[in-house]
């Protein structure tokens, strides 16, 4: 088997047996078994918008090609990911977010025995109560947008870019197609699951952990026992009431919005630090208008799917501003997991098919915005703009939302705002930031007008967008120990990913240092 790389492709072109031909200088008659390796739009400019591809064939000669065309083709490598030798140790995974899920299920894989528990309920029944809150304002602390199976990154669209290079990438695509995502994340440069798949992808993989493992849902982890710096037991709490239970290793998968978790942690004196992250709002537009700004005449191609944008700029005060987890096609999220807080994401369906498009538009901030040395001040500066965000809602769970050009004014906007949430308020979210984030989140705006222009006008604003990433990181050595022998903090809540796929390789190496990484 061979592979072709960087062919430019026609929009309209279907004949890959012929591309690969084309492109190559052979007969397509001696082309067999085409599949597509990588596509990416190239939509540079705008009059020639075309797909960057390439593929894995099958050629009569394969090693005179090899020979003749040295530098486009090449022998297509088998990749292997093995499994571990397992151990007697009694191993807990604490969340089902992609880090712990995939912690668990390369133990469980391996034969290793583990216990995953969730705060949150599993896949089916958190849908019902995500539901019951996006209609009503009703909501459960415990399962929501932020907790339950899957963890935060199901109810968002399951983007599985990620700018890190690591061998373990390929295994977690792999893993996620073999347990029902569609086959385009395979090949696609910017891959994704789409809510709507993910949801059954993460009960598959729950099933095969199952098979070697002991999951349980509604389950919370409230305290560890330490003695002599060495962890012995933990605490936790279901709907039965409390129960300690001995843990040889206890893995840390608990997500970016454990608040609860954290202080806990805290008080039993692991180790954590500040750490910068950034907030801001989300930002919506037609879809429409995204296509049109990124493919030009190309814009309702059939072949194209809707269109994305990643934005970054720096304003005069030295601040980063940018856009984040854009979603194409995509639903803004009321995605609050605490009383009388609010927090907006974004999230798509595998199709990307809603007439919306949003991103996370966000200002860098550091430690010395948070106005406190505590560990965990950023923590409380997130609780301070939600709580904030709640009371411009209306304080029954709507989301405030206003007209960019409005708020670029610092005016009150219209009434009667349309959004892909069904549950909004029109407030004037000057109120809402902290007034040099303001300043440089406008002056943010300002500046994206410049490279997509029109990205003020008709475009709406819905805050806060404050969980884009860990506001602490748990220290851990080059084993991923924490300071607490027995204790290893992994994923995006530990501060050391951001997003799945990140998340989901950190879960693969901790799971490869717990079994000494004997395969």
């Amino acid at each position: 088997m061979l592979k072709v790389s960087n062919i430019a492709v026609s929009l309209d072109e279907k004949d890959y047996a012929k591309v690969i031909a084309n492109t190559l200088n052979i007969r397509k008659s001696q082309v067999k078994n085409v599949k597509i390796a990588k596509k990416a739009v190239d939509a540079r400019r705008k009059n020639k918008v075309y797909f960057n591809m390439g593929f894995t064939f099958e050629y009569v000669d394969e090693d005179r090609l090899l020979k003749t065309h040295s530098k486009q083709v090449s022998k297509v490598k088998e990749y292997h990911y093995d499994k571990l030798t397992p151990n007697n140790q009694t191993i807990m995974v604490v969340g089902s977010g992609p880090a712990g899920l995939f912690c668990a299920y390369n133990l469980a894989r391996s034969g290793q025995k583990v216990i995953l528990i969730e705060q949150g309920k599993c896949v089916d029944e958190r849908k019902k109560d995500i539901d019951t809150y996006l209609e009503t304002g009703k909501l459960n602390t415990q399962s929501n947008v932020q907790f339950g199976e899957g963890g935060a990154g199901t109810f968002s669209d399951g983007k599985l870019t990620t700018g890190i290079k690591d061998y373990r990438k390929q295994f977690v695509l792999n893993t996620f197609y073999e347990h029902g995502a569609s086959e385009d994340i395979l090949y696609l440069n910017k891959p994704h699951l789409g809510t709507d798949v993910l949801i059954n992808v993460v009960k598959n993989i729950r099933k095969d952990i199952e098979k070697c493992g002991d999951v349980r849902f509604e389950t919370k982890l409230v305290d560890i026992i330490i003695e002599d710096n060495q962890l012995k037991e933990v605490v936790l709490e279901n709907n039965e009431g409390t129960y300690k239970e001995k843990v040889d290793q206890l893995v840390l998968a608990i997500g970016h919005s454990a608040r609860k978790t954290y202080e806990m942690l805290y008080q039993k004196q692991l180790e954590i630090s500040q750490k910068a992250f950034a907030v801001g709002m989300r930002i919506e537009h037609s879809q429409e208008f995204i296509n049109k700004s990124q493919y030009g005449k190309f814009y309702n191609h059939p072949a194209l799917k809707a269109a994305d944008y990643k934005l970054a700029v720096h304003t005069s005060q030295k601040r980063g501003v940018y856009t984040f987890c854009m979603c194409p096609g995509g639903y803004v999220m009321n995605a609050a997991s605490e009383e009388k807080r609010l927090v907006v994401n974004g999230m798509s369906n595998h199709k990307r098919d809603n007439k919306y498009a949003n991103s996370a538009i966000l200002v860098n901030v550091t430690p010395d915005d948070f106005g406190s040395s505590h560990p965990l001040a950023g923590m409380y500066f997130q609780r301070k703009l939600e709580e904030k965000a709640f009371e411009l809602g209306g304080s029954d769970y709507s989301i405030p939302v206003q007209k960019v050009e409005d708020y670029l004014e610092n005016k009150e906007g219209i009434e009667n705002i349309e959004t892909s949430l069904k549950r909004v308020k029109n407030a004037n979210l000057n109120a809402l930031l902290p007034e040099t984030l303001n300043i440089n989140l406008k002056e943010g705006l300002l500046l994206m007008n410049n490279k997509i222009n029109g990205f003020t006008s008709n475009a709406t604003l819905l805050g806060v967008e404050s969980r884009s990433s860990a506001p602490i990181r748990f220290y851990r050595d080059e084993n991923m120990e924490s300071n607490i022998k027995g204790i290893y903090p992994i994923g995006e809540g530990a501060g050391y990913a951001g997003g799945i796929m990140s998340s989901a390789i950190d879960g693969l190496k901790c799971s490869e240092v717990l079994l000494k990484g004997e395969r």
